[in-house]
């Protein structure tokens, strides 16, 4: 598995996002997405969607999918990935800011649901919880916003 970055797409409900996450995900090298749960994939019904915003990207970045976000957790686990997931830093104790991170790669970015973020259960599976700080009221940022910025910010300190 070698020094990568992998994402994973916990249950993101817009195609729009997907396609988004696909973009930024061919700009910064990640190896593979994995769409989890509800989220939508590159088939023919669901591409024009992906595809308005992946500009391509869903060609060249190579996914799975995988409908049990812990299954694919633990078994990324196991191959020896670091599992960290981005979530917003409200109750998360153990929580990092995203830029006192220390990423160990292999390494795969887990984000999660654009109302109900990442569930507890995997959270509970993740290494490390990181978190974007909001200077603003907002408390979070869009999800394929956060993970373009979570992924500038691992390639970056590499």
């Amino acid at each position: 598995m070698e020094k990568s970055i992998y994402v994973i797409l916990d249950n993101i409900r817009s195609l729009y996002n997907i396609g988004a996450i696909f973009r930024s995900a061919d700009a910064f090298g990640v190896k593979k997405i994995y769409l989890c749960g509800i989220s939508g994939n590159p088939i023919e019904r669901q591409m024009n969607k992906i595809g308005k915003t992946a500009l391509g990207a869903e060609k060249s970045v190579p996914w799975e999918y995988c409908r049990q976000t812990s299954r694919l957790v633990k078994k990324l686990k196991e191959e020896g990935l670091e599992i960290v997931a981005l979530e917003i830093g409200v109750g998360q104790r153990r929580a990092l800011p995203l830029q006192k991170f220390k990423p160990t790669l292999p390494i795969a970015l887990i984000v999660g649901n654009e109302v109900t973020g990442i569930s507890k259960k995997i959270l509970k599976l993740a290494d490390k919880i990181v978190y974007i700080p909001m200077r603003g009221r907002k408390e979070s940022l869009n999800v394929a916003i956060a993970a373009s910025i979570a992924i500038y910010q691992i390639k970056k300190v590499l």
